[in-house]
């Protein structure tokens, strides 16, 4: 969101889990949660939240959908189905394929979720065959929110089994050079503070 916007900031890496790893955090947000976003005394905790916000304060009208157009439902249908609908299920395979001792693994649960997923995803697939973007025939926050949840896909293998449009909508986003500057950032900021810039093993 901040390199498509095109503002300055400050990349703080975090060891994942952060209330485990990094516990001087939970003195900074309580929950433990990444992302944690600060602007003056404003704190923020809930990633489509903070893309709704830094959308509506900071891009002039290019990355939101404003209440008077016909997508604005769409708009904020898609930005909270990105982290409500399709990351939710990515974290349980995260954790009971790769996070757990190999004791507490399940491949069952995690296959499970990943199906579940991928047939979330799925419903995706009309749309993005008819139409380059989610909605208001232009990118937005919306698109960052849905493609936040494919990179984690990426990370986890799933990235094989998307359908055609939205294995080519998923190119189409990291084509982007805000995508690119964004991870550039983050391996930078990763290297610089000593942590990991990849949220899950298993990168294929």
């Amino acid at each position: 969101m901040l390199e498509e916007i095109g503002i300055p900031y400050e990349l703080k890496m975090l060891p994942f889990p952060p209330r485990a790893l990094a516990r001087p955090f939970l003195d900074i947000n309580p929950l433990g949660t990444v992302p944690a976003l600060f602007d003056g005394p404003m704190r923020m905790t809930e990633s489509a939240a903070i893309c709704q916000y830094l959308a509506a304060r900071f891009s002039a009208g290019r990355l939101d959908v404003a209440p008077d157009e016909p997508d604005f439902g769409s708009y904020l249908n898609y930005l909270h189905f990105g982290e409500a609908t399709l990351t939710f299920p990515q974290t349980l395979v995260l954790r009971y394929a790769h996070f757990e001792a190999p004791e507490r693994r399940q491949p069952q649960v995690a296959e499970d979720y990943s199906k579940w997923f991928l047939a979330r995803l799925r419903t995706l697939e009309p749309l993005l065959a008819e139409q380059e973007f989610l909605c208001a025939q232009r990118f937005t926050a919306a698109d960052i929110s849905v493609g936040y949840a494919l990179l984690l896909a990426q990370h986890l293998g799933l990235h094989q089994r998307f359908t055609p449009s939205v294995q080519a909508y998923w190119q189409r986003l990291q084509a982007r050079e805000g995508y690119q500057r964004a991870m550039a950032a983050q391996e930078a900021a990763a290297n610089a503070q000593g942590v990991s810039s990849l949220p899950a093993p298993d990168t294929r």
